[in-house]
């Protein structure tokens, strides 16, 4: 479909991006903002340092751990212990406060446009940053959610109410065993509503925020889309980087623009439609806010 050369974004032309990002802007009809991991680490949500020791201090000194992502396939000895750890994540990265107001950028910027969202993101930033949930498609699940690890239906449950009781309870790294989340309807253990493997529950939500972005995109074929992707790595681009660089060199009106610290890239069939900006996302948000 599209060349192996690609294009790579200069850190020498970044005010040239960014004034060709900020005219993109207010002449598009509709903004399609995709969204990876990326986007949440410049608002602050990393997964290693300093909030990673405030979070896990127990999980460093008795398992080794330095990050967040290490504790999530650790072979804990217990279920209680495994859930001491995942109610921590979940906290952290689900319920706390977001560190930077990066999300609230973007929304300022995107606001008063025809916008959706499509994002690989499981922390929820968007709805809590004032987003609009029905222009939002969570494509790889919630943080927020847990569902059956059968799964026996396909349904999911809120978590709030039960990670705050394991916060509140949780004893040296370790739940009480009545707080492991079982199904209400099977009496399974319950897992966290992340696509990991075929075990993915896709509720009746997930297919209707589907059904949404399809539509979308369909009442705007041939116009001046914006197709906005921030912090998509290459580990997915199935989801959101390939169908962007196609939506883009199917509809000569559309623009493409990718803002990604060290992974600004696009194929050259697309060359005349992309802004590449190899930058710090919510830098770059910043300066489109406040451009002359």
């Amino acid at each position: 479909m599209f060349s192996t050369t690609l294009l790579k974004a200069s850190t020498k032309d970044y005010s040239q991006q960014i004034n060709k990002l900020a005219a993109a802007l207010d002449a598009a009809d509709a903004v399609v903002i995709g969204a990876g991991a990326g986007l949440s680490t410049a608002a602050g949500y990393t997964y290693s340092g300093e909030r990673f020791e405030r979070y896990f201090p127990h999980f460093k000194e008795k398992y080794g751990f330095e990050d967040m992502y290490s504790g999530g396939f650790y072979p804990y000895r217990t279920k209680e212990e495994r859930w001491g750890y995942w109610w921590r994540n979940i906290y952290a990265n689900r319920y706390t406060p977001i560190p930077k107001n990066t999300y609230e950028k973007l929304l300022q910027l995107v606001g008063e446009k025809d916008y959706f969202v499509i994002t690989t993101n499981v922390d929820h930033c968007f709805q809590r940053a004032g987003f609009d949930k029905s222009r939002l498609f969570y494509t790889q699940g919630d943080y927020g959610l847990f569902q059956c690890s059968l799964p026996c239906k396909q349904e999911t449950f809120d978590n709030e109410d039960l990670i705050a009781a394991m916060r509140a309870t949780d004893e040296g790294g370790k739940i009480p065993t009545e707080l492991i989340p079982k199904c209400p309807h099977c009496g399974r253990e319950m897992t966290t509503n992340l696509r990991v493997d075929n075990r993915f529950v896709e509720d009746a939500g997930w297919h209707r925020a589907n059904e949404r972005y399809g539509d979308f995109l369909r009442r705007h074929q041939g116009l001046k889309v914006l197709f906005l992707e921030l912090g998509v790595g290459s580990n997915t681009p199935v989801i959101i980087k390939y169908p962007f660089w196609e939506y883009t060199a199917q509809n000569p009106a559309a623009t493409y623009a990718c803002l990604n610290f060290g992974e600004a890239t696009a194929p050259l069939k697309i060359e005349k439609q992309a802004i590449l900006l190899d930058c710090d996302i919510d830098k770059a948000l910043e300066d489109l806010i406040h451009r002359p």
